[in-house]
C-alpha cells in the first residue's frame, strides 16, 4: 500500500509545501488555466519527484450558470452558452480539454480530475455525453479520475468507469469508490470546508486506504495543511507498526515458530 498525501491547492509557498508533501492538486486549472509559461515555472520551482495532479477546466464539466464561472477571465458569449459544460460533444468542450491537457503535459501530471457539479445527474443525455467525451479525447498517458456528485448509483458509476477506464474519485466520508487498486480521495470536510479532521477520522481514513494498492489523499478544507501533516504522521505510525510485526514474524520463524 502506497499513500500520497497532499492538499487541493497550495496553502503555503510552493517551496515550503514541496518540502512537506509529495503531491498537490492544482485548482487554478479548473477556474482559468494559466499560461503555459506559468505552468513551466511551477514545474521548475519544485523537485523533479514532486507530483502535480490537476482539475480539468470547468468549461468541460460545469455549465455557464454555475457560480464558479464568475472567476472565468474569458467571457462566454450569450448565444453560445449552451455549448459549454456537461461533457457536451462540442468544439468548445474539446478545446477546453486540449488546453487542460497542455497544462498537464507541462506539469508532467499523472492524473487529471474531472469534478462534476451535483446538478450533473445520471440522465440518458449526461451518460451519453460522458461516454462520447472520454472515448473521443486524446489522453496520452494520463489517468482520468471522475468525481460525480449527486444521486449517481454505484452500479452506473462502476459500469462507466470500467468501460471508459476511469478512476472513481470520492470523498470517502461521503461514499467509497467503486473502482479497485488506485484510489483518489478528496477530503472536503465532513460537515463542510471549515471542518477539522479528528484523530479518529484519520484512523478511519487510513483503514479505507488499506483496501487499495495506491491512494491519493488530498485535503480540501480550512485546515488542509495541518490535517495533511497529521495524516502523514498517521501513515508513518502505520508503517512502523507493520515493520515491527514483520520483524517479530521473522524472529519467530527463525526460532521455529509459524508466522501465522
Amino acid at each position: 500500500m502506497r499513500i500520497k498525501v497532499g492538499c487541493c491547492g497550495f496553502p503555503r509557498r510552493k517551496a515550503e509545501y514541496a518540502e512537506r508533501f509529495p503531491v498537490v492538486e492544482v485548482q487554478q486549472t479548473f477556474y482559468q488555466p494559466p499560461r503555459l509559461s506559468t505552468a513551466q515555472r511551477w514545474r521548475a520551482e519544485v523537485p523533479s519527484a514532486f507530483e502535480f495532479t490537476l482539475k480539468a477546466w470547468q468549461l468541460i464539466t460545469h455549465e455557464p450558470r454555475s457560480p464558479t464561472y464568475r472567476r472565468l477571465k474569458e467571457p462566454i458569449p450569450e448565444d453560445r452558452k449552451d455549448r459549454y459544460g456537461a461533457f457536451r460533444p462540442t468544439e468548445e468542450v474539446h478545446a477546453a480539454w486540449e488546453r487542460t491537457r497542455e497544462i498537464a503535459e507541462v506539469l508532467q501530471a499523472r492524473i487529471v480530475l474531472f469534478q462534476c457539479p451535483a446538478s450533473f445527474t445520471p440522465t440518458e443525455e449526461h451518460i451519453a455525453n460522458v461516454r462520447a467525451f472520454f472515448t473521443g479525447v486524446e489522453r496520452g498517458g494520463l489517468i482520468f479520475a471522475w468525481e460525480p456528485r449527486g444521486a449517481w448509483p454505484d452500479e452506473t458509476v462502476a459500469a462507466l468507469c470500467r468501460q471508459l477506464d476511469l478512476i472513481h474519485a470520492v470523498d470517502p466520508f461521503q461514499r467509497l469508490p467503486v473502482t479497485p487498486r488506485l484510489a483518489y480521495f478528496r477530503l472536503h470536510g465532513r460537515t463542510g470546508y471549515r471542518y477539522r479532521y479528528t484523530d479518529e477520522d484519520l484512523e478511519c481514513l487510513l483503514g479505507w486506504c488499506r483496501r487499495f494498492d495506491e491512494v491519493y489523499c488530498l485535503f480540501n478544507n480550512v485546515s488542509m495543511w495541518e490535517d495533511g501533516l497529521r495524516m502523514q504522521e498517521a501513515c508513518q505510525r502505520h508503517r512502523d507498526r507493520v515493520g515491527v510485526r514483520r520483524c517479530a514474524n521473522v524472529g519467530r520463524m527463525a526460532a521455529g515458530w509459524s508466522a501465522d
